[in-house]
């Protein structure tokens, strides 16, 4: 590979193996818009700093966090509060871009997607939220399990379940703000929405749909990169692409 795009690629590989497996989980607590409304938010976030001359993917985290928190202080579960966060974040979005010197021209290029321009900032926060998700899933994923399944098993006795999902809430924010910076927000969206639904489709248990939707995303950036630079194309719109080109083909495979 070109030493000029191994950066990139190095900064979006460890994002494409954990969003997917996020996804399983978003998608197990019925919340698989939630990677459209936390993106929403990023963008919006990293569209901000980059009109304080801040990186975005360094705003981006920040909205992601709050759009966090609000749902935490909301008590709420559900997609109904990520619509709000998607209609927030399409506004906070074009006002700022309309009213500052980035234009709009930049507020589609963070849409759209920059991994080609990332650099060692942007390698830096995908390696870390990756370390970060692999540290923290293995005690976060078996009590979001027993929530969903034994929904009374927490009040019951009285545990302090706030923890496990703000925490995934977190999580889920900051690795989401970190790709949508990096990838764009629509490849952010494929990455956690298209690997969950297929692995929630054709794996037999949790712990092979785990690994599927995590095979999945890893093998979609790697041919969506390949593909993106034989042909001089944009990434973002080639991975979406790759994407749902897996998932028709897995509709075409027997449950």
């Amino acid at each position: 590979m070109d030493q000029l795009f191994l950066i990139p690629f190095l900064a979006g590989l460890p994002l494409a193996l954990l969003l997917p497996v996020l996804g399983n989980l978003a998608r197990l607590r019925d919340e698989w818009l939630a990677a459209l409304g936390i993106a929403h938010l990023a963008g919006a976030a990293g569209l901000a700093g980059l009109a304080w001359h801040l990186p975005a993917v360094l705003g981006a985290p920040l909205g992601a966090l709050a759009g966090a928190g609000f749902k935490h202080a909301l008590g709420g579960r559900g997609n109904s509060v990520f619509g709000v966060m998607i209609l927030a974040g399409w506004a906070a979005t074009l006002l700022i871009a309309a009213n500052s010197s980035l234009g709009e021209s930049l507020a589609h290029a963070l849409v759209d997607g920059q991994l080609y321009f990332a650099s060692t900032i942007d390698l830096a926060a995908a390696w870390l939220v990756g370390a970060l998700g692999l540290a923290t899933l293995s005690w976060l994923t078996p009590r979001l399990i027993r929530a969903r399944l034994f929904p009374g098993h927490e009040l019951a006795n009285r545990l302090p379940a706030w923890r496990w999902h703000f925490g995934f809430d977190l999580l889920a924010a900051l690795a989401i703000a970190v790709a949508t910076a990096t990838l764009g927000l629509m490849a952010a969206f494929a990455l956690v929405f298209l690997p969950a639904w297929i692995a929630f489709r054709l794996a037999p248990d949790w712990r092979r749909a785990g690994r599927l939707a995590a095979g999945l995303g890893g093998a979609g950036y790697l041919l969506a990169f390949a593909i993106a630079l034989a042909l001089d194309q944009p990434f973002g719109p080639v991975l979406v692409t790759v994407l749902l080109a897996m998932l028709a083909a897995s509709l075409a495979v027997r449950r």
